[in-house]
């Protein structure tokens, strides 16, 4: 089992000028000790459910730059990025610059977005669920062509594109792995079968149990084994959790099938949480196996 890192927060780095130092830190510490993925939102306020939204938010693609600027090894992704504020074909362009500059370690995260108070706040259009699904779906296709060798014109319901040219290709063989973030069962879960390499789910253990069997009957619909789709978790920790904790929280994940859990940035000292409670799991995590899908 795998363990990531998602950061959701930056109120803890103190002022604007503190943030990249903190960053930084919190990105070498994640890969010191031993962290796969560092991953950020895609939000430009941040979440009322979590803090007010006058809390500092970076621009998701800037902060994943810098980190693979202060970092080696470190695997970078968005989780996830609202289709509604990129177009496909610029996406695809930044996520190959990325990946391109930091030798290969960007991944795509995508989604159908949903936080409408950013959307107005800034003025970028928040069409319906239906066409917001619409457009994710045409956006992983062009994605895909874009990474492939195939420059010729896309033509869709909601983009058009004359060229889907990207030079420099991607470093990542044979491209760019692909997160779709969600559990909705008739939508996002079958574009998860069609297209992801990874799937996101929040919940407690059986609750992603029952989203893995959901995502196993629309692979079987779209001839899809669903081996090939990696399910990652969000684990729900506090700042009561110690070690062990973490490692039962894994090892509950893995009995259902999942191969990867995330912790979140905690506190007001991330990097010396995640000295202090996941560095000393991880080899032990790696240890345990997944239940078979």
């Amino acid at each position: 089992m795998h363990l990531d890192l998602h950061v959701t927060r930056f109120d803890w780095a103190g002022g604007p000028s503190d943030i990249g130092p903190g960053l930084a830190h919190l990105a070498r510490t994640a890969e010191t000790v031993g962290i796969r993925t560092l991953s950020v939102m895609d939000h430009f306020f941040q979440m009322d459910m979590m803090a007010p939204g006058e809390d500092p938010m970076l621009e998701c693609y800037t902060a994943l730059g810098f980190v693979a600027g202060v970092t080696r090894n470190l695997r970078m992704r968005v989780l996830v990025g609202g289709v509604t504020y990129r177009h496909p074909g610029l996406l695809a362009k930044t996520v190959t610059t990325l990946d391109v500059l930091s030798g290969g370690r960007a991944e795509l995260g995508l989604g159908a977005a949903w936080y409408e108070r950013e959307h107005r706040g800034l003025g970028v259009p928040f069409p319906p669920i239906s066409e917001r699904f619409e457009r994710l779906e045409e956006a992983l296709q062009i994605c895909l062509q874009m990474w492939s060798d195939d420059n010729g014109p896309f033509q869709g319901k909601h983009y058009q594109l004359a060229e889907t040219l990207c030079s420099p290709p991607p470093v990542s063989s044979p491209r760019p792995r692909i997160m779709i973030g969600g559990g909705g069962e008739k939508k996002t879960l079958r574009l998860v079968a069609q297209y992801a390499d990874a799937c996101n789910f929040f919940g407690a253990p059986e609750d992603v149990a029952h989203k893995i069997e959901v995502l196993r009957r629309h692979c079987d619909t779209v001839g899809r084994d669903i081996r090939e789709i990696e399910v990652t978790a969000l684990l729900q920790a506090d700042d009561s959790w110690t070690v062990d904790d973490a490692l039962r929280a894994g090892e509950a994940y893995a009995a259902v099938g999942t191969s990867t859990v995330m912790a979140s940035a905690m506190g007001s000292d991330p990097a010396g949480k995640l000295e202090s409670l996941f560095g000393p799991a991880v080899e032990r995590l790696r240890s345990i196996e997944p239940s078979a899908l």
